[in-house]
């Protein structure tokens, strides 16, 4: 057997960030707050009070970095756009200043000959979106259109791989279910409005994306889809797995790719709300053509029938709250699944990105797959001699790319692997406490060093090969 597993020439090496977590400059060039500057900033939301105000200060060091992909030998880099600082407000008029940041940006990367994916939404609403109403209200999807607008004319010559929203199930259900996220509201019925209404934008915004783009580019969506499992055959723990993949996944494929919500999702709702915020033409306005569709994936799920338990340990990996990210279904309880794992507790199981890319090759035949996110978050030091080891992420990243292979190898068309994430960063509510980059940064002095990671990725992006078997060490 070969020693090693070739991937397409032409698949695409890659690694990703997001605006929050790595720009800092939150006051510079006419940005305005957004819901991630409120809530990291309100006492007891972020571990230690962390905020994304300086982050890993790309805004001023985005060359640097971009010659480190280089480096690399990374042929993509997928980024987000801080709608802030592109549209202050969330409303009038594209601020040039803003959007020239990332005019700089797209021609650096494409001066050392690494292809952007630009996402144009990434959790961070303008505040006084927010103020109005934010995702749970509809003219917050009007809004996005409109910004998504803007930004393809300003980028649109530059930029082929477009990507809608990142995540919207984190935006809906743990922004305004469980709280844990900005803005940090608690109510299942504003989370499933929410949930309709970025769907809405989603379709609103590939409409407004397709009449600025020249006909070359391709307009996705990433998804954080949850490989969710069962405990047992039992009906009653069948039943738990069936509700929660309705409200992890086909909230949001079922409209997107197929014009409708499941039918029982309606019905396992019906006692928060009637639904009645979703009307006519909103479907099929979500139903988009999408040349790609966006995977992320970390670790599976497991459920069972919450078998009376008042404690009902809510075990999702989701963050601590006393309020749950997933309406209707406190009957279902979420367990550990067994194995090693991460830093943020997670589960370590490259089979549940084997089958996620599966189901979505059977959900959208013909649609390219990109997984857009996969990493793993460890606690990184450096050495005496400054170097950072981490043999954990090297063995995470073999596991989970041998299962694209693999997924490849049984016919799915996936053709590029962005992994999460280029740079150590702000981790959302875990503040600085959490490090998932291929790059370790000191946070006082800003200084970036590839880890050993950083490495063994550069030399299988260089080669375009896997070996078949990995070595600890």
């Amino acid at each position: 057997m070969p020693e090693s597993l070739a991937f397409p020439a032409d698949f695409l090496w890659g690694a990703a960030t997001s605006a929050y977590q790595i720009e800092g400059a939150v006051r510079e060039d006419g940005r305005t707050p957004s819901i991630w500057d409120t809530f990291s900033h309100t006492p007891g939301r972020t571990a230690g009070g962390d905020t994304g105000d300086v982050a890993v200060e790309h805004y001023h060091r985005y060359r640097d970095d971009v010659a480190l992909m280089a480096d690399l030998g990374l042929n993509a880099y997928r980024f987000s756009v801080s709608w802030s600082r592109v549209q202050p407000t969330g409303r009038g008029p594209a601020v040039q200043r803003g959007l020239d940041f990332y005019r700089r940006l797209v021609d650096e990367l494409l001066a050392k000959g690494i292809k952007p994916a630009l996402t144009l939404y990434h959790w961070d609403l303008p505040q006084e979106l927010e103020d109005a109403g934010g995702w749970p209200a509809r003219e917050t999807a009007y809004r996005f259109a409109e910004y998504a607008g803007f930004v393809a004319e300003a980028l649109g010559d530059r930029v082929e791989s477009w990507i809608t929203l990142n995540e919207p199930w984190c935006s809906a259900f743990l922004g305004y279910g469980s709280g844990v996220h900005a803005p940090g509201r608690t109510d299942p019925a504003a989370a499933l409005q929410a949930a309709h209404h970025l769907n809405l934008a989603h379709g609103l915004g590939t409409q407004a994306l397709r009449a600025a783009l020249p006909a070359r580019a391709q307009v996705a969506v990433s998804l954080n889809s949850s490989v969710v499992r069962a405990v047992s055959d039992s009906p009653e723990d069948q039943d738990a797995r069936r509700r929660i993949d309705n409200l992890a996944n086909g909230v949001f494929h079922g409209p997107m790719l197929h014009g409708a919500y499941p039918a029982d999702l309606l019905t396992d709702t019906a006692r928060i709300t009637d639904w009645s915020f979703v009307q006519d033409g909103d479907l099929a306005a979500a139903h988009q053509p999408l040349d790609a569709l966006g995977l992320n994936y970390y670790t599976p799920a497991l459920v069972s029938a919450a078998q009376n338990d008042p404690a009902n340990a809510r075990n999702d990996g989701h963050g601590a709250s006393d309020h749950s990210p997933w309406p209707g279904s406190d009957d279902v309880a979420f367990h550990q699944t067994p194995g090693d794992r991460t830093e943020m507790g997670w589960t370590i199981d490259p089979t549940g990105l084997h089958d996620l890319i599966m189901r979505y090759s059977r959900e959208a035949p013909g649609l390219p797959l990109y997984v857009t996110e996969n990493g793993a978050a460890y606690d990184d030091k450096p050495d005496p001699e400054g170097r950072v080891h981490d043999p954990e992420r090297i063995a995470y990243l073999h596991g989970h790319l041998a299962a694209v292979r693999r997924a490849i190898t049984d016919g799915a068309d996936v053709r590029g692997y962005y992994l999460w994430s280029l740079l150590d960063n702000f981790e959302w509510s875990y503040g600085y406490s959490k490090r998932f980059g291929a790059v370790y940064v000191d946070y006082e002095t800003q200084a970036r060093t590839p880890k050993s990671s950083a490495h063994w990725y550069a030399g299988i992006a260089s080669s375009g090969e896997l070996p078949r078997e990995h070595v600890a060490g």
